[in-house]
């Protein structure tokens, strides 16, 4: 099912601002909120009032790299990885393969795509999507047995976790700066380890978040956001032309620590150096309520 943006566009006083989360709440400016077959997005936080243990992982005790190598924002260090949607195409869209990682490791339990750090030896301090791109093709073939090609690998975004500062979780986080590829992924079968990866889904975007709707699989925000804007093309082809002709998006999170819990990113007026949670002007975020996620962005 192809998940289509449907625009709202509200005028009046702020509620709480740009929610799209009741009718009866109004804000100044224009917003895009979604879900399938609706005009936003709503899906289940699991457990209700909290946040799944794999997510923490994501929101945040760092390897030491070799200083030359450290890529830092305040005082935090990133550690560099990568990850690749594989699609195809299926009846009802495109398809992305999703694995189930081992929940004693890095985002334990959680719904992920084929993907992990980039080790040393492929560290090229001049350049990081040339680094992330070599690892990214080692990745697949460790967690799924297919082979790919980095030169068949498109930039889809760029994800940066939250600094440590601004986390609610105590003590020090991983942070993985991570560049998401898409391909068209090859022929074969998928062939999990059963260590690090113990299950593998082929899913459509819709199907995947409508899983986790239903409590059946646990997604970080990174992901739940791919999904969601793999949603938007009608097949592998449209996807793959987006991502060559579309600069990769930036996503540099800042939480903001309201009730409940946002995320959000550059173009929204709460993002670092911008204004307040409620505060009248751009969207670009997802608001973590307890029954239900809710993304925004603003049409531009």
């Amino acid at each position: 099912m192809l998940l289509r943006p449907v625009i709202i566009t509200l005028t009046g006083t702020t509620g709480r601002s740009g929610s799209c989360h009741s009718s009866t709440r109004i804000a100044t400016g224009t917003y895009g909120c979604w879900r399938p077959g609706g005009s936003r997005s709503t899906f289940q936080a699991h457990p209700p009032g909290s946040h799944p243990p794999g997510l923490h992982g994501w929101l945040g005790v760092v390897p030491v790299w070799p200083v030359a190598l450290r890529s830092v924002i305040g005082d935090d260090e990133l550690i560099p990885a990568a990850t690749v949607l594989l699609i195809r195409d299926g009846p009802d869209g495109p398809e992305v393969l999703m694995l189930r990682r081992n929940s004693r490791i890095a985002f334990g339990g959680m719904w992920v795509f084929p993907g992990g750090r980039v080790d040393d030896h492929e560290l090229d301090p001049d350049d990081h999507v040339a680094s992330a791109r070599v690892a990214a093709v080692r990745e697949v073939a460790e967690e799924t047995g297919l082979q790919v090609t980095g030169a068949r690998l498109e930039t889809w975004s760029y994800w940066i976790p939250p600094v440590q500062a601004s986390m609610k979780a105590p003590g020090p986080r991983r942070r993985f700066s991570t560049w998401f590829f898409v391909t068209r992924s090859p022929q074969g079968d998928v062939a999990v380890d059963g260590g690090e990866i113990h299950e593998h889904l082929w899913l459509t975007p819709a199907d995947a978040i409508a899983k986790r709707q239903a409590g059946e699989i646990e997604l970080v925000p990174p992901t739940w956001v791919t999904l969601w804007q793999l949603g938007q093309h009608a097949d592998v082809a449209a996807a793959l032309a987006w991502a060559r002709t579309t600069e990769p998006g930036e996503f540099r999170t800042r939480p903001i620590h309201n009730d409940p819990t946002t995320l959000a990113w550059a173009g929204d007026v709460a993002h670092y150096g911008g204004g307040a949670h409620d505060d009248d002007g751009p969207r670009h975020r997802l608001i973590m309520e307890p029954d239900g996620w809710v993304y925004e962005r603003s049409a531009s």
